[in-house]
């Protein structure tokens, strides 16, 4: 206790500005005590307002008071420092080697628990008083302690650096915007801040969508493990029962066929698993990445935050694709088919047989990849006309039956039974099968960019008639602000950039049906995964009136 005692003695005689014992102890009229030298220092930075202030309890003074040295008090505080308590109390936060200091402690200095951006000079709770209690400070900016303040001090003037020059994307003073910067385009940095914030949390927004269509194909690849397996094991089993009716003349035979099987099992599942663990590999960096960019975007510091963003290296190029098409139990029929013909012609056909069976190649293959790039799309390119005979009566094709304008004035088409009757929609004159690719630009209103079978109802209103209200039609519903897929009447929303163009890419074959926002870049807006049991037809369905649809021409 009478160390304890002790201790509150010497906090007594401590100036609240250094924190440290009492230099030359003057004491104001308010009754307050400071070292001559931390108050005057105080007042000095008051004396344009006329008006000087007890940092403690904030008592004005005016005009500004002559202290003089409080003999009774410096003889305490001379007193104190015999007894050998000129340490800090124990409870205080030294700064250590890895800490930020406070830059207005004197000896020993504590960690700073704030860093202000104006002064440029970092602060420990009890220095960071002011900053809470003078008006003076009010409108300066405190950020969490930082080691690199200096870095925001221009090297040439001396002053802080509170614009940022585009012309030469570097952070500059006010002295600068004049000098050496003059004429070029200058803004704030806090602006500039703002700006490629913005851009880092588009790429945020692109990783994310990357790493949700990563995780995507990474469940269609463990399918397609699934699938080989059972495929696999489906025609190991076949082989089996045919090979034990041959019973000794197969013999041999069957151990041969089981090992094939197996072997290339082996060898597709291996390569299917290869292509998980890549984009298993590619997810985790993206999700790094992420975390990464998050961290920036969390800094305060508006200089430190473009000094980085400007060193981010560039994002690499999505490798995977989502092209995998699954064929359940069908990939070792050929291998199947053709032992049940050699049991049928047993021995005597089995010699000139066998070289069938043993060199049957199974096509276990994915499917051709998806095209990365616009260019690559355009290798499948598909020329889209639009029949007329097929046309809504409020529509009018122009452009060589590539574009359709929905029109407030019912049309007058001669009657014909492909025609639709209830909707404003139209469908192309080619069947579509294969791979193809095509762009739809769109202008007002609403429109449905989809594909149907030429079998969908035509008359009246009903759902078994509009595009994406079957299970004949698959549609992107584009509206001003918005996508929507439709199909059978299930609506999902989708999330992407708005673009006046739409490209869609059709695997018939594979049954992917890909909807792409086309503008500088291609960004994925949805996929369809299925099975197309007949040819499609590009079409669309327009409204209200003025909206417009064309089918452009690809180079």
């Amino acid at each position: 206790m009478a160390q304890k005692g002790v201790q509150l003695d010497r906090e007594t005689f401590s100036c609240s500005i250094c924190l440290d014992l009492l230099k030359d102890p003057v004491t104001t009229s308010c009754g307050h005590s400071y070292c001559m030298k931390c108050i005057k220092g105080f007042w000095d930075g008051e004396d344009e307002k006329e008006i000087h202030s007890c940092p403690q309890c904030r008592q004005s003074f005016t005009p500004r008071p002559v202290l003089l040295k409080n003999t009774m008090l410096a003889a305490l505080v001379e007193e104190l420092k015999k007894t050998g308590l000129q340490a800090a109390p124990a409870d205080l936060c030294y700064a250590g080697a890895e800490d930020v200091a406070c830059d207005v402690c004197t000896g020993r200095k504590l960690r700073a628990c704030k860093s202000c951006l104006m002064c440029s000079i970092s602060y420990c709770e009890k220095h960071l008083q002011l900053h809470y209690e003078s008006p003076a400070f009010e409108k300066h900016k405190l950020v969490e302690p930082s080691k690199k303040l200096q870095e925001n001090i221009c090297s040439r003037h001396d002053e802080v650096m509170k614009l940022f020059c585009r012309t030469d994307q570097q952070s500059i003073c006010y002295l600068c915007s004049v000098d050496e910067h003059k004429g070029h385009d200058t803004v704030s940095a806090a602006a500039e801040r703002t700006e490629r914030q913005r851009e880092l949390e588009g790429s945020r927004l692109n990783i994310q969508q990357r790493i949700q269509d990563g995780e995507k194909e990474v469940k269609r690849l463990q399918q397609e493990v699934q699938a080989v397996n059972g495929s696999a094991d489906k025609a190991v089993e076949d082989s089996e029962k045919t090979f034990t009716e041959l019973i000794r003349l197969m013999q041999k035979r069957s151990s041969d066929v089981k090992q094939q099987l197996r072997s290339q099992q082996k060898r597709e599942v291996s390569r299917v698993r290869e292509l998980q663990e890549k984009l298993e590999q590619e997810i985790s960096e993206l999700k790094g990445r992420d975390a990464e960019l998050k961290l920036l975007s969390l800094t305060e510091d508006h200089n430190q935050f473009l000094l980085s963003y400007r060193s981010l290296p560039a994002l690499s190029e999505a490798t995977h694709s989502s092209s995998t098409n699954i064929r359940p139990l069908s990939y070792f029929e050929d291998v199947t088919a053709a032992l049940s013909a050699v049991r049928d012609k047993l021995q005597d056909v089995l010699r000139e047989e066998w070289t069938n069976v043993s060199s049957t190649e199974v096509d276990v293959l994915l499917s051709a990849a998806e095209p990365a790039t616009r260019a690559g799309f355009f290798r499948y390119s598909q020329e889209i006309t639009l029949d007329p005979n097929t046309a809504g009566t409020y529509l009018v094709l122009s452009e060589g039956s590539r574009k359709a304008t929905y029109m407030k004035q019912h049309q007058s088409y001669s009657s014909h039974p492909d025609g639709f009757t209830g909707y404003s929609q139209v469908l192309s004159r080619e069947s579509l099968t294969g791979r193809c690719y095509w762009e739809v630009e769109r202008r007002g209103g609403e429109v449905y960019v989809a594909v149907a079978y030429k079998n969908i109802s035509r008359a009246g209103s009903r759902g078994e008639c509009g595009f994406g209200f079957n299970d004949k039609s698959w549609s992107l519903i584009c509206n001003q602000n918005s996508y929507t897929f439709r199909h059978n009447n299930i609506n999902t929303p989708v999330s992407g950039p708005q673009s006046s163009r739409v490209g869609v890419y059709l695997d018939h074959r594979a049954g992917i049906l890909s909807f792409y926002s086309v503008s500088e870049t291609m960004t994925l807006l949805h996929r369809v995964q299925t099975t197309f049991t007949r040819p499609l037809h590009a079409g669309v369905m327009l409204y209200p009136n003025g909206a417009t649809a064309e089918f452009c021409k690809l180079k």
